[in-house]
């Protein structure tokens, strides 16, 4: 067995670690009336070279490091390769569309990048106490930056609810983490399979699993833990919501498949049914609340929870199926909405001057390149094939269908029919020809950076409705690796096991 340097299994992490670290020194060395614009170049360097090192993590042999508590996968490549992509497109959103008087500009890229640490290192813990420090490094980041725009007091109230809220959620996801504890005396996730089905007290166990289920169904915004998100999309900046809106939760999403499917396999009766009413809630209140909208980022709000049931009805599968089509659809998920998030911030501006969907009458005429990847996202988002949405609710309702749950699935496809009414009139306001003396908005400036970060939306949408394949079959590589080992193996709980042992 080949031993792998401990510090490989979280290269990714150490990259963006130094990145922010550097950020923040050159930051605070600079005088106060250099422009800090060039650190964004920083930060996207580094999210580019953390891509790389997680592509690289490939040739490692799998397995798992620092006694047990970071692992290294096909699994953990793959959500880390999607988290870094997230944050890339984001800095280079955040350089065309931040102010260049915009007050301590160089902590906004170091916490997006320290942001990016606790998220990546969130999908490869095997260690509860792990996942519960990697959670709190980015969620702390995320709550300053919901905040950041401090000139107007939507900034400071979605900050102030995130905060709160989050707290809330945090507190059942380590009460949960004490339980089990408790139950199985270990926090490692591996020897927790293997202990909960025979531990005393199994009412413990099941409590244990409920209270962490909150804590990470409040962090993918999924009903009815989603009361936060509809005024956090809306004070936040557009720049940050795109963050925000996917990097957070696709790291949340990795926790989840592992508590279920690695940690409490032997509770599928317990969790499964569970899932599947959220599922039903989120996608019914989500859509159902959508309709309401006219704010547009209330309405893409709402339109995230429904997309979380979405993605939770994939739950209902068979393992390996059930978790290659939560994947894919955490990565189409983030490709559109991520895209669809620039289109707004550049017709909205930064401050949201155009924030309803009656603001944006006219936007194929006055900015066609705009008002057609506008609709462009919208149609992924209603799920029209050739696109990525298309493929996700596809797999997803597939995997619901092979484990059985056709009424989810029949309620997702009803539920896909309603959405299609709120993303249409947007679209539909958009292509409109405004009127002959309504005065035309000035057309939105695209610089280099967000048309970058446009196209690489554009490409993986396109790329995941067309050639979904090469996704796919990496999804199912993580799915593959994505369970607990055999009783007989060694685990972290054994002081026999070696750093970097294959599990």
């Amino acid at each position: 067995m080949s031993h792998v340097p401990d510090i490989y299994r979280i290269l990714p992490e150490l990259i963006l670690s130094l990145t922010g670290v550097a950020i923040m020194l050159i930051d605070a060395s600079l005088p106060p009336s250099w422009q800090r614009r060039n650190l964004g170049w920083i930060a996207a360097i580094g999210a580019t070279i953390a891509l790389w090192a997680s592509l690289w993590q490939l040739s490692l042999p799998e397995g798992t490091g620092f006694y047990g508590t970071v692992e290294t996968s096909a699994f953990t490549v793959f959500f880390h390769v999607l988290i870094c992509g997230i944050v890339l497109v984001a800095l280079l959103l955040s350089l065309d569309t931040l102010p260049a008087d915009s007050h301590h500009q160089g902590e906004f890229y170091a916490l997006v990048t320290f942001g990016a640490v606790g998220m990546c290192l969130l999908t490869g813990a095997i260690e509860l106490l792990v996942v519960f420090v990697a959670l709190e490094i980015s969620s702390i980041s995320t709550y300053v930056l919901a905040g950041y725009r401090k000139n107007t007091g939507r900034g400071p109230e979605a900050a102030i609810k995130y905060f709160l809220l989050g707290s809330f959620a945090t507190a059942f996801l380590l009460y949960g983490i004490a339980l089990i504890f408790g139950a199985t005396g270990t926090t490692q996730i591996y020897a927790i399979a293997h202990l909960a089905p025979v531990a005393q007290n199994q009412t413990l166990v099941v409590i244990a699993l409920a209270m962490m289920l909150v804590g990470l169904l409040f962090k993918v915004s999924a009903a009815p833990f989603h009361v936060w998100t509809p005024d956090v999309y809306e004070g936040s900046s557009s720049p940050v919501v795109a963050l925000l809106s996917t990097a957070p939760k696709a790291g949340a999403f990795a926790v989840l498949l592992r508590i279920v499917y690695e940690a409490f396999p032997a509770l599928h009766a317990f969790w499964a049914p569970l899932l599947w009413v959220v599922a039903v809630l989120s996608m019914t209140i989500g859509n159902l609340a959508a309709l309401r909208q006219r704010n547009v980022k209330r309405m893409l709000a709402y339109s995230s929870i429904a997309h979380a049931g979405y993605l939770l009805a994939a739950f209902a599968g068979l393992p390996h199926i059930g978790i290659a089509a939560a994947t894919f659809y955490t990565a189409a998920y983030a490709a559109m909405n991520v895209g669809i998030f620039a289109v707004v911030t550049l017709v909205s501006g930064y401050e949201d001057q155009r924030p309803l969907i009656d603001d944006f009458r006219g936007l194929v005429y006055q900015s066609p390149v705009l008002g057609s990847l506008l609709i462009f996202f919208l149609i992924s988002l209603i799920g029209i094939p050739f696109t990525g949405g298309f493929f996700g609710k596809f797999y997803s309702f597939t995997a619901a269908v092979d484990g059985g749950a056709v009424i989810l699935a029949l309620i997702g496809l009803l539920n896909s029919g309603v959405a299609a009414a709120y993303y249409l009139r947007l679209a539909a306001v958009s292509a409109q020809r405004p009127a002959a003396d309504e005065p035309m908005p000035e057309r939105p400036r695209v610089g280099i950076a967000v048309s970058a970060g446009l196209a690489l939306c554009v490409a993986a949408t396109l790329a995941l409705g067309i050639v979904p394949n090469v996704t796919l079959h990496a999804a199912q590589a993580g799915a593959q690796t994505l369970q607990a080992p055999a009783p007989d193996m060694p685990t972290a709980a054994d002081p026999s096991v070696a750093l970097g042992s294959q599990h």
